[in-house]
């Protein structure tokens, strides 16, 4: 053989060999992620070869699926009372990807999920039955809410306090997922885009706003365990009218006759008094205060439900007077929905807050858990006293405070109002927020809730915790309590 054969013989040995090498890499360690790469057709081919798993609620589906007719997706999802239960579910759609837990969960419900496939089935990449994902919501709290809150743009999430099971999580307006779970359905979904009030956010979880004077309870609960104030019923040393620490700022109550001067946590609770908490903050220092906020969940960046919550946010690096204006909920801080229904819930459950959740199992379609969610898992936020001295105070707004529309007769009900200010100079209609706990003494059942209205349509007067966002709670604490 000569040099040049030669020569040209290892040349087109070693491309077979390289050939032969990206093949096998492609095949064995990029398979993968080429089969899960969004642009993978075949992905969603797959993906939508049979019936979806569902989610259940109660131990009914709020789900389901339907042949389609023609094309290469054999079946498509569809949702009972798709507009109830959207903040819980998200959308699964075959031309707009997946939200909430059918995106958290999508690879279980459509049968491709590893750990529904057994060693064999795992190297032949079978595809299995469908598993199913076990919400903890309670129908009667889910529909209670929802039809409280009506038209208006706002959200609610009820909660146990004991376990931390999700009850209840509503956003409106809301949407029918079934609208958008096909490849047809372009003018459904250009027009939800093109709602300025944007229905497909989850606002419960992903809308953090000022939450106003129902930070007061965080506040509130750092001086006591701070030792700032001995109870509830201490006179706090707060004059009134109160100017903001190195400004000319006068901070006034909403209540101009409201007894606020030097008032106590309990008395500044009921009346909602500006002056008392925004010294409280100034005096305690936003460290003390950020400590406290954070322990309730503040700054928690993967708060997962198991949805991810948007980050509730207290801030850092202020002055004495932004501190001040942090300790009424207002300069920076932001809440969501949850993350108040939070506070509530571990001041209900004398100081220890249980992990919130909303699913309680995932499971193969054998009814084996894949995954399940511990009740209870609680952490120590405050001290049993300081936590059952807010109570009380909590129910002194329900019963002759600010939050008489949350009461519930034959239970015992505490909460807090809170009115944000929205734009700049608090040009814009205020927020209105109530959030709350509930027991009944007779059957042990307990609630927490929170509620936000963004925008009820109401005239700018008529906004306030009590009138918009109080009549919400108390309709959700009365179905968890039945």
């Amino acid at each position: 053989m000569n040099k040049t054969i030669r020569h040209t013989s290892v040349f087109v040995l070693v491309l077979v060999l390289a050939l032969l090498g990206r093949a096998t890499w492609v095949q064995a360690y990029e398979g993968k992620a080429l089969a899960d790469d969004s642009k993978n057709r075949r992905k969603t081919i797959a993906q939508y070869a049979q019936p979806l798993g569902n989610i259940v609620v109660a131990g009914s589906p709020v789900t389901g699926s339907k042949k389609t007719e023609g094309g290469d997706l054999a079946y498509k999802r569809t949702y009972t009372d798709g507009e109830l239960y959207a903040a819980v579910t998200g959308y699964s759609s075959q031309a707009y990807g997946a939200t909430q837990l059918e995106g958290i969960y999508s690879d279980v419900l459509d049968g491709t999920a590893d750990r529904l496939k057994n060693p064999v089935d795992a190297v032949t990449r079978k595809q299995q039955e469908p598993g199913t994902v076990v919400t903890t919501i309670d129908p009667a709290v889910q529909k209670a809410g929802y039809e409280a809150l009506g038209d208006t743009k706002g959200a609610a999430v009820a909660v146990d306090p004991a376990t931390g099971r999700i009850l209840g999580m509503v956003s409106t307006p809301s949407y029918d997922p079934s609208k958008i779970a096909g490849t047809a359905d372009g003018d459904a979904w250009q027009k939800l885009m093109d709602d300025e009030d944007k229905p497909l956010v989850n606002r419960a979880l992903r809308q953090p706003l000022p939450p106003g004077s129902t930070f007061k309870l965080v506040v509130a609960a750092a001086a006591l365990e701070d030792g700032l104030y001995g109870s509830v019923d201490t006179a706090t040393k707060s004059p009134d009218p109160y100017t903001l620490p190195n400004t000319r700022t006068v901070l006034k109550n909403e209540n101009a006759s409201a007894p606020c001067e030097n008032a106590t946590i309990r008395t500044a609770l009921r009346y909602s008094c500006n002056n008392v908490f925004a010294k409280m903050a100034a005096d305690l220092g936003q460290d003390k205060v950020k400590a406290m906020a954070e322990k309730f969940g503040f700054n928690d960046a993967e708060l997962d439900v198991p949805v991810r919550a948007y980050e509730s946010v207290y801030p850092s690096g202020m002055d004495s007077a932004q501190t001040a204006l942090t300790g009424i909920g207002q300069f920076d801080v932001t809440a969501t929905p949850l993350q108040m229904a939070m506070v509530s819930a571990a001041i209900a459950n004398d100081g220890l807050l249980a992990a919130p959740h909303m699913v309680s199992e995932v499971v193969d379609s054998d009814g084996d858990a894949l995954t399940s969610f511990d009740d209870g898992d609680t952490t120590r936020i405050v001290s049993s006293s300081t936590a059952e001295q807010l109570r009380s105070a909590m129910r002194t707004v329900v019963e002759k405070g600010t939050g008489t529309n949350a009461a519930i007769a034959g239970a015992e009900v505490g909460g807090k109002t809170g009115t944000a200010q929205h734009g700049e100079n608090n040009s814009k209609t205020p927020y209105a927020w109530f959030t709350s706990y509930a027991k009944d003494p007779s059957t042990g059942k307990q609630v927490a809730v929170a509620v936000l209205i963004e925008d009820s349509g109401a005239a700018r007067s008529e906004v306030s915790g009590n009138g918009l966002a109080a009549p919400v709670a108390q309709k959700m604490m009365a179905a968890a309590l039945k």
